[in-house]
């Protein structure tokens, strides 16, 4: 007699294709969108999970149709809200990989207070903001990333307002992973989301993106052929920060004034070129990395400006409720009341 094997069939390595749904992609054509949505079925295979334990939350937005173009779990929220529920998702699912999926003005506008205090309490939740630095899906107004003087149907005669840098906010609230990359950068925006899925902690990765229809062409000084190496600036772990044809152009620092500017490397100290850590504790010069070129930058520093290790809000508070249930495991109730209480009569 032939003996049957009885033990279940090997599951095979999902791929990209098992992370895309039957819903027809609607995106205007041209949007920066669909290569950070093809960037991110490509890396999801390599996560190692089952699909059903990774969860998309969104709020709204162009980005926030991404729920529906990937074969996971998600949610479409409300406008700005899409950190609340990725906490309360991670505190009480620990099995889950859960992201959120949110826009310049859906998370720095209407849901600013949300970005801040789910990145100052290190909830183990990546975040994947896109900046296209206007208001896309409600037709061309000025965003929080808008540049001054920016003219668009809600400021005919330009912005007046300053806007956010997105990673020196997400700095200055101690976030323990903060990255930027460029939509058509694949190298740089893949290596940007493989090291967000590995992080421990809230991670936040910033994405440049092209809006075709209401601010075409923000980014064109870092897309042009040819010449986009002398406008993007990539950091890489303990190396030098340089850039250019042949790393010609490097991040100098002030020796008297402690300040950063780019200069030819050929014209400075070779000691005051700045070797970039994104594992240093303090925020302090990833922040003026930041920085460079203002407001309207001929620059833009990708990579990961930082990347630290700090107790999570969703471990914290899960020991908190087990120590709970240890130290009073037939009065649950009573601890729960307290011991004030009032009656209404």
């Amino acid at each position: 007699m032939t003996a049957v094997d009885a033990s279940p069939p090997k599951e095979l390595p999902l791929t990209a294709k098992a992370f895309k749904t039957d819903q027809d992609v609607r995106w205007c054509p041209g949007c920066g969108d669909y290569a950070i949505l093809n960037s991110v079925q490509r890396l999801l295979p390599e996560l190692g999970l089952k699909r059903e334990n990774i969860v998309f939350v969104s709020g709204i937005g162009c980005s926030s149709r991404f729920p529906y173009y990937l074969n996971t779990y998600g949610m479409h929220s409300i406008h700005g809200r899409a950190p609340a529920i990725a906490t309360g998702l991670a505190v009480a699912r620990p099995d889950l990989s859960v992201w959120v999926v949110t826009g310049d003005g859906d998370a720095l506008s209407i849901g600013g207070n949300h970005l801040i205090h789910v990145l100052r309490r290190n909830v183990n939740v990546k975040i994947l903001l896109f900046n296209n630095e206007i208001y896309g899906l409600t037709k061309g107004q000025y965003s929080p990333t808008s540049k001054p003087g920016k003219i668009t149907k809600s400021t005919p005669m330009g912005s007046i307002d300053h806007p956010f840098n997105a990673v020196s906010l997400a700095l200055g609230a101690e976030a323990t992973f903060v990255a930027r990359a460029l939509d058509s950068d694949r190298a740089g925006l893949t290596r940007a989301l493989r090291a967000a899925a590995r992080h421990r902690g809230t991670a936040v990765v910033e994405i440049f993106q092209n809006c075709p229809v209401f601010n075409d062409g923000a980014f064109d000084l870092q897309r042009e052929p040819g010449r986009q190496h002398r406008h993007l600036i990539p950091l890489r772990h303990r190396e030098p920060v340089r850039f250019g044809a042949s790393g010609e152009i490097g991040v100098i620092r002030d020796s008297r004034t402690g300040t950063l500017s780019v200069r030819a490397v050929a014209e400075s100290d070779p000691e005051s070129v700045v070797v970039h850590d994104e594992q240093r504790p303090d925020p302090s010069q990833a922040f003026s990395l930041s920085r460079l070129g203002g407001p309207d930058p001929a620059h833009i520093v990708t990579g990961v400006f930082r990347a630290v290790q700090r107790p999570t809000y969703d471990d914290l508070a899960r020991a908190q409720v087990e120590a709970a249930k240890e130290a009073a495991p037939a009065n649950l109730a009573a601890l729960l009341r307290g011991n004030e209480s009032w009656t209404v009569t």
